[in-house]
């Protein structure tokens, strides 16, 4: 059976960074799973730049819709991965109006059933702390995102919240 880790905070809070350095010590081939989509010059300029930080011993595999199958497919080669974020890839479900349930149990589900001793750090930013969103979108966003990280928690071996860089395991 597989390992989960959630690593949550706020918007550059250092969570990718923690789960990256935590990965890193574990032994094995890696590879860095991307929901972000580079939709234009400055996004692409970001992508480009966090790949060349991970460095030559991380795979990169884009996946910004189908993570499930994705996360399945990749830790049948990889005995860790690092997601990296599910906000971004919520964002990118409810964009393309997908089956949200479905999506999020097929995601579960990937994590219900690692094969060991694959190792999964999910990164995800923490959106329920701030001010109640004023349109009907944004507290969607909110909501299922909050549902979400709530589903992964359950499922995780370990919960980290990283704040300013500092990460407390709180599971």
């Amino acid at each position: 059976m597989g390992r989960v880790v959630l690593v949550i905070g706020g918007a550059r809070s250092g969570k990718t960074a923690f789960a990256l350095r935590r990965a890193s010590e574990a032994p094995g081939k890696k590879v860095y799973v991307a929901t972000a989509e580079p939709l234009d010059g400055e996004m692409e300029a970001r992508i480009d730049a966090h790949r060349k930080q991970r460095g030559s011993l991380w795979e990169t595999r884009e996946e910004p819709l189908d993570l499930g199958r994705a996360l399945d497919a990749v830790c049948r080669t990889h005995p860790v991965a690092v997601v990296d974020c599910l906000t971004l890839w919520l964002s990118n479900l409810l964009c393309a109006k997908a089956d949200l349930e479905a999506a999020l149990a097929a995601f579960i589900d990937s994590l219900r059933t690692l094969p060991g001793p694959s190792q999964v750090f999910v990164v995800s930013n923490e959106v329920g702390m701030g001010i109640v969103p004023e349109n009907d979108m944004a507290r969607e966003f909110r909501d299922v995102a909050g549902r979400l990280n709530q589903r992964v928690a359950e499922v995780a071996d370990e919960v980290f919240l990283v704040l300013a860089g500092i990460p407390v395991k709180i599971k």
